[in-house]
Order: structure tokens, then C-alpha cells, then sequence
């Protein structure tokens, strides 16, 4: 239990530097950026815990993103922002780049080889798929809640 508190930590405080980062490239006031490591620290150590407990990482992404656009909704409704301030910068660390690499080294192998390999090509197919769906389990997970939220008309 120890461990996985220190993972934990150790994961929140690794990923809420990319989210600082990347905050302060989109030109975020400065008085904004902790709020921008929390969402992005809070998001990706949910997706790591959910990955601990053997949820598969696009499911995992997609509630960690979801719970990042509620956070954001609500740190928004404090300091008058718009939401995607903190949003688009807290959901940078939880980009697949791992997957989208393989893929890509996958397909400069495929490409160079003479004969079509079965095992590239299934790696391909793998890592293609797994960030084409992690990327849209993190641009919906961060969708919903501000489609319910600034909703104009009831949900039923």
C-alpha cells in the first residue's frame, strides 16, 4: 500500500511539470499555473491508479480525463476562466506518445523491409489502435462534462 502512495506521488508530481510546461507555452496567466499542475497531476495519478487496479488504459483514460473536465469546470466557476485553460494543459501528460512512437517505428521498419511482415504489421494495427483510442477517450473524457454541465436545456 506504501508502494502504490509513493507511485502515486512520485506519478503526480511527474506529471504536473509537462502540465505547468505546456501551460505556461499557451501563454496561462501565472497566477493560474498550480491550478493547472493540480488538474494535470490529479488526472494522470487517477489514470495510473486505475491502471493499477487492471482497468484497461482507455478506460482509465477516459475517467481521468472526465474527471479533469469537471475539476477544470469547477476551477473555472472560481476565477471566472474559461475552462480549457486549465483543461488543455492538464490533459498534455496523459497523451499516448509511447504508442503513437512505436507505431510509427513500426511503419518505417514495414516500409523498409521487402516482404510484408506479419509481426510489424500486427504491431502496427496494436500501437494504431491503442492511441487512436486513448486520444479519443481523452478528447470526449474531457468533453462531457462541460457538454452536461453548460447544458441549456434538461438532460431527460
Amino acid at each position: 500500500m506504501i508502494e502504490l502512495l509513493l507511485k502515486l506521488a512520485n506519478d503526480a508530481l511527474f506529471s504536473s511539470i509537462p502540465a505547468v510546461g505546456f501551460a505556461m507555452v499557451f501563454n496561462v496567466p501565472k497566477r493560474f499555473l498550480p491550478y493547472c499542475a493540480l488538474a494535470g497531476a490529479t488526472g494522470h495519478s487517477v489514470r495510473t491508479l486505475l491502471l493499477h487496479i487492471n482497468l484497461p488504459i482507455e478506460w482509465a483514460t477516459f475517467v481521468a480525463a472526465a474527471l479533469v473536465g469537471v475539476l477544470t469546470i469547477s476551477f473555472a466557476k472560481r476565477h471566472l476562466a474559461p475552462p480549457l485553460m486549465y483543461a488543455v494543459a492538464a490533459i498534455i501528460p496523459m497523451i499516448p506518445g509511447t504508442y503513437a512512437y512505436n507505431t510509427v517505428i513500426a511503419l518505417v521498419q514495414l516500409s523498409a523491409q521487402s516482404q510484408v511482415s506479419p509481426e510489424l504489421t500486427a504491431e502496427v494495427i496494436s500501437n494504431g489502435l491503442k492511441t487512436v483510442f486513448i486520444l479519443g477517450a481523452l478528447s470526449v473524457g474531457l468533453a462531457m462534462p462541460s457538454l452536461l454541465y453548460f447544458r441549456t436545456r434538461p438532460v431527460i
